[in-house]
């Protein structure tokens, strides 16, 4: 896969910068009924594109802990809970066909890898631990500069030991947001950056810099992130539904908002 992939919605339906309350860290906001995975225009796309990642570079996009546990059944059977309400799917027995027309089975992969191929949201499992939750397991498709395999098995201070603004306070923010999560609420944040290559699956190590050149061509990536208590477990699913469209296709009130910082170069809410 040495190709570049443009796969965009045609309108950016995540604009962060435009709220008041998803501005500021950590920015999160009770999620409505019915709205925690997001179907859209790009459904078609990237999910052919994950579809081919799983089959062909599984070992990167995918990290588990072991056999299937609890918490990845608990996360298929939200999933398909999500998917029976809506009518571009379709049950047939063992098997979903997604709005796409592509076949699932639900019983020839492990629940996590299936929930993954099921919705547009890479979809990561947080378990608690001694020192609070790590990342325990998830499907990473379509990664913001960062790589799963260096993150797993890492609590939230290691997760985001590069991103300056998430110190001890914020970890006790965000600590809290965990705890008071209910069986099946969520909330959700969303981050915001500007890319020269559309490419959605776009790995790097901590050390390694996220290029850019503000004279070059110009995609607007936001990452609508959800974070969901899984039934009466104490695991948590942390959700990520990618919108990228060429800066070009703002409406003209994003385009005359979209903040310089990040026009440069830089991120608003960056979490990683």
């Amino acid at each position: 896969m040495s190709r570049t992939n443009e796969i965009c919605q045609s309108y950016l339906g995540v604009a962060p910068w435009m709220d008041p309350l998803a501005a500021r860290l950590p920015g999160l906001q009770p999620v409505q009924p019915g709205e925690w995975l997001q179907r859209d225009d790009a459904f078609d796309g990237q999910m052919s594109y994950r579809d081919e990642l799983l089959r062909e570079r599984r070992g990167e996009v995918i990290a588990t802990a072991g056999d299937p546990d609890q918490a990845e059944r608990d996360l298929l059977a939200a999933v398909l809970a999500e998917t029976k309400a809506d009518t571009g799917y379709l049950a047939m027995g063992d098997t979903i066909i997604r709005p796409d027309g592509v076949s699932v089975s639900l019983t020839a992969d492990r629940p996590l890898a299936t929930a993954a191929r099921l919705a547009q949201e890479d979809m990561l499992i947080l378990q608690p631990g001694p020192d609070g939750y790590v990342l325990a397991s998830g499907v990473l498709c379509f990664p913001a500069s960062w790589t799963l395999g260096q993150k797993v098995g890492r609590g939230m201070m290691g997760i985001h030991a590069p991103v300056d603004r998430y110190d001890a306070g914020m970890g006790r923010r965000v600590d809290r947001v965990f705890a008071m999560l209910q069986p099946d609420q969520a909330v959700w944040r969303a981050n915001l950056l500007c890319y020269n290559n559309p490419e959605l699956h776009q790995p790097r190590l901590e050390h390694e810099r996220r290029p850019f050149d503000r004279e070059k061509p110009v995609w607007v990536r936001v990452e609508r992130q959800t974070l969901r208590r899984l039934g009466s477990s104490p695991a948590l699913v942390f959700a990520i539904h990618t919108w990228l469209v060429p800066i070009a296709r703002l409406s003209p009130q994003q385009a005359a908002t979209l903040p310089e910082i990040v026009r440069n170069g830089g991120s608003m809410g960056e979490s990683n």
